[in-house]
């Protein structure tokens, strides 16, 4: 690239590191990580999701949580597509103490973002995110909850605030403030609409 008076950038050697990762030259994608680090150049959240996906399959689980625990030094927000490897190999080989450790600090991620969609009026992207938590067996918290209704019900969206209050509390039977859910193989947390009448005051009332 340097005869073309090109610099490689981060783009450059997440291809790089997938090609090698894809070809099962892991440790090969290992090293070129790190010479993406002496040279100082960031990587973004898809060059931690290949390398994590890469280590979970050859079921190095130990060495791709090292990874997701670099996320926030690196300011890059833990998308499902870079943590869900790790939470399904670790429960793969038996340890759910690992696995749900890991949705614990999922939970948290998830919160701070809920609210921040809340805050901007991004009440899709927000109930999006809380279905996202439920699918992965997190459990929101009060703040969550309480932090989401209260935003649906200030955008008019009542109907959406009542549902989202029936699906965590009837659905995964889970007191509000009460974070009890922990991820479990085989167990699906689908979200399902219920079914309801209620007048609008009425809902207003329950919630």
């Amino acid at each position: 690239m340097g005869h073309f008076s090109c610099s490689p950038n981060v783009v450059t050697f997440t291809s790089l590191i997938d090609g090698y990762c894809r070809s099962g030259q892991v440790n090969l994608g290992l090293k070129l990580w790190d010479v993406t680090r002496d040279i100082n150049m960031l990587p973004n959240a898809y060059s931690f999701s290949i390398q994590i996906n890469a280590l979970c399959k050859e079921n190095r689980h130990h060495e791709a949580r090292r990874f997701l625990n670099e996320l926030n030094s690196y300011n890059i927000v833990a998308h499902p597509f870079i943590y869900n490897p790790i939470i399904d190999g670790f429960c793969k080989v038996g340890n759910l103490d690992e696995a749900n450790i890991i949705v614990e600090e999922m939970e948290m991620m998830f919160t701070i973002l809920v609210v921040g969609h809340c805050m901007k009026g991004r009440m899709a992207d927000a109930i999006g995110i809380l279905n996202k938590m439920l699918t992965i067996g997190c459990a929101p918290d009060g703040i969550t909850i309480s932090s989401l209704t209260s935003c649906l019900l200030k955008a008019g969206m009542v109907s959406e605030a009542f549902q989202v209050k029936h699906m965590v509390v009837e659905d995964l039977n889970l007191g509000v403030g009460i974070r009890s859910v922990r991820f479990r193989p085989n167990q699906n947390y689908e979200y399902r609409v219920p079914e309801f009448s209620q007048t609008s005051n009425q809902i207003r009332t329950e919630l």
